[in-house]
Formats: C-alpha cells, structure tokens, sequence
C-alpha cells in the first residue's frame, strides 16, 4: 500500500509503504478488531447475561448471614460465573448454531455473524427486561417507539435490561434479607431485656442464622430460586 499526496508547491512526495499484498493487511486488521473484541469480553460478560442478578443476590445472602468474607469474593465470583454459564448455556449455544457455525464454514461474514449472534441475546434480555424500563430508553434517546421486539435497537435494550437485572436482584435480595434480620431483632431484643447491652448480637445470632441456613439447605433453595428466575 503506496501513500502519496499530492501538493501544489512541488514539495517532496511522501510516501508509506505498509508492506504486504491487500490480503495480509486484511488480515492484520481482522487480528485487531478480534482482540478489540476480546477486551469487551467482561463488560459483554456482565452487560448482557444472567451474572449481574447472580453476585448481587449471593452478595446480599453472604451479608445477610453475617459471615463477613466467608464465602470469600473469589468464591462468590466463581460460583456467579457457573450459574451463568449454566443459565446462559440455551443461548450460548444458539449463539453458536446461527453465527459461529456459518462464519467457520464461509457462509457468512463476520458483520452478519455478530448480528445473527446478538438475536438469541436479544431473546434473553428481552425476556429479562420490563416495558417501563425499555420506555425510559426509549424516550431519552428520542427514537420512535418500536414496533415489534426485533426493532429495539442495542443501545437501548442492553441498559433497560441491566436497570431491570438490579431491580429483580435487589427484590429477591430483600426477600433473602428479612427472615436473617428478624433473627438479629429477637436475639438483639432477648439481650437488651437481660441486661447484656455491651454484648454485640451478632455473636449471637451469628450461630444460630449458620444452623438454620444449614438445616433448611439454604444454598439449594437459593440456588433453585436463581436460577428459575429466568424461567
């Protein structure tokens, strides 16, 4: 590739030689839109699939024990990346069948396949996401209101659906929260009326939230909980 331009004044041509023939430097380029791609991968990660619900409610639930970093962060995250997986594996696998699979076989080019790609994504977050958070968008970006599900554009439907992922999080969160905060009340309630004021409830309740957590397999319930939310 020869770059030379063109000047009035007769000044020196000036030119830049990329080397290679046309084909290398598509490629070159194909190499650097693919790893730009690749450093979106956490924000796709987290933007566009079940984990913003999973670690906030596991989050809340370790609080709501009282077990300060028991499960610690990385086991949080881990367990998070799992269930998304596990709950993501329908979609992913859509994904794969009407994108990927094309595009390795040349049936497709790499614009047809990230938007053949993002429909069943599209799917999922539409299922996820609320009409008043979707009209939110809507209306701030000033577009026409859309007719159909397919004309909701990504710009609009990825935020309203992580709104309505914070939402669903924080509601199953409460309901996760209030029975571990009853605990804390009566134990703290049964301390005050003996005179044990100095006596941080917390070291009470603390074995008593853990046995009954463990006695009803709260990790099950929760569990179950999660994942048929997306249901």
């Amino acid at each position: 590739m020869v770059l030379v331009p063109a000047t009035a004044l007769g000044a020196p041509a000036l030119s830049l030689d990329l080397g290679g023939d046309g084909d290398q430097l598509a490629m070159t380029l194909q190499l650097v839109l693919l790893f730009t791609l690749l450093s979106f991968g956490p924000s796709i990660l987290i933007g566009m699939s079940a984990f913003v619900r999973m670690v906030i409610v596991l989050s809340f639930v370790r609080q709501a024990v009282g077990t300060q970093q028991m499960p610690p962060n990385q086991v949080i995250i881990a367990l998070a990346l799992f269930l998304t997986s596990f709950v993501m594996m329908p979609t992913l696998q859509e994904v794969h069948r009407t994108a990927v699979v094309p595009y390795l076989a040349d049936d497709s080019t790499a614009f047809e396949a990230m938007r053949d790609g993002f429909e069943p994504l599209r799917g999922f977050m539409m299922r996820q996401t609320r009409e008043k958070d979707l009209a939110l968008f809507v209306g701030i970006s000033n577009q026409p209101r859309p007719a159909t599900p397919a004309d909701v554009s990504a710009q609009i439907l990825i935020p309203a659906f992580l709104i309505s992922e914070l939402k669903t999080a924080f509601q199953i969160s409460f309901m996760i929260y209030i029975p571990f905060l009853v605990l804390d009340m009566v134990v703290a309630s049964i301390l005050t009326s003996m005179g044990m004021i100095t006596l941080p409830p917390i070291l009470i309740s603390l074995p008593f939230k853990l046995m009954i957590f463990v006695l009803v397999d709260g990790w099950n319930l929760l569990i179950s909980s999660l994942i048929r939310s997306f249901q």
